[in-house]
């Protein structure tokens, strides 16, 4: 049985069950057992704690501190609230929002992995918004993907795991040169180890709209190395030949956020809104993108050296 089941943390939060687990973190259902918190007592929470057996891993103790870090300063509908953090020698967990519902990655899988471009706008809407609001606090959250989403019964998201989000351009690679993230929705520069700015997001971003719309990832392969050299390297097989029933305007959009150079994608959210507000006054709304040319192609040895490093 699990040790902290029963269990009173700080003498505030009560461990009832646990609902997840990770490969950094558990996650327990608790229930605000005093007042005196953040939250109304009798209040349902999640707790995200770390890994006891992860405790002296320097590494992931710094990524869990920082997604402490960041999801403290965010305050938005689309994002699941934080409503404490404790960090201690012998214990460190984020209180949180109990959210119920299903991931989007459940949702899709229920529906064969694909869904409708109606359905597809509504999501990656809210995605954008909630991402919006993390870039503009200086927050990259570089782990885009269906599993790190949670849909509620009213067709409303929430954007969760910041595990390895980064806070601002000062802090730099929390990585140090290891390519970090899940391997099928990472843009080339992350899979490259390199700096990520909110550009990466929006690559994500536009991995998860080909997925809804075609049914299929754009790169996939058994080994997880082969997948980051294909994000690097490889042109997906078009979206409109894949789905050729989604309106160009709406595969455009698809095609801009999932460019190979930062430089041709949106500039922030708001940009890819604006187009996603476009199409839906318009559906038959075509854009006229302009693409600088492919810079010559390098040589790249080996992108993602370190395989422990890689999440699916």
């Amino acid at each position: 049985m699990d040790n902290l089941i029963g269990k009173t943390l700080d003498g505030l939060y009560t461990i009832q069950e646990l609902i997840g687990a990770g490969g950094m973190a558990n996650v327990y259902k608790a229930v605000v057992s005093a007042p005196g918190g953040p939250v109304p007592e009798g209040t349902v929470v999640a707790v995200k704690v770390l890994r006891q057996e992860l405790m002296h891993d320097a590494d992931l103790v710094r990524r869990f501190k920082n997604e402490s870090k960041a999801i403290s300063l965010l305050n938005h509908p689309n994002i699941v609230k934080v409503y404490d953090v404790s960090v201690s020698e012998n214990l460190q967990y984020i209180v949180m929002e109990c959210v119920e519902g299903m991931t989007l990655r459940e949702y899709l899988n229920e529906r064969g992995g694909k869904i409708t471009s109606r359905e597809t706008v509504h999501f990656i809407a809210q995605i954008l918004r909630a991402l919006d609001h993390a870039h503009r606090n200086g927050v990259v959250h570089r782990d885009i993907k269906p599993q790190n989403i949670m849909l509620l019964d009213n067709g409303q998201l929430r954007m969760m795991d910041f595990g390895i989000a980064r806070i601002s351009r000062a802090e730099n690679q929390l990585s140090g040169g290891k390519a970090m993230g899940s391997v099928h929705y990472i843009s080339p520069e992350q899979a490259k180890g390199e700096e990520t700015d909110p550009k990466s997001d929006i690559y994500s971003v536009g991995v998860m709209m080909y997925e809804m719309l075609s049914g299929r990832l754009p790169f996939d392969a058994d080994d997880m190395v082969e997948v980051a050299r294909k994000q690097i390297r490889d042109t997906p097989k078009p979206l409109a030949e894949l789905a050729p029933d989604v309106p160009l305007g709406l595969v455009q959009i698809t095609e801009r956020a999932m460019a190979k150079l930062p430089v041709n994608r949106y500039s922030s959210a708001t940009e890819m809104l604006e187009a996603l507000d476009a199409y839906v006054q318009d559906p038959s709304v075509t854009f006229q993108y302009q693409y600088v040319k492919e810079e010559p192609e390098k040589v790249v040895n080996d992108p993602m050296p370190q395989k422990r490093s890689i999440r699916r």
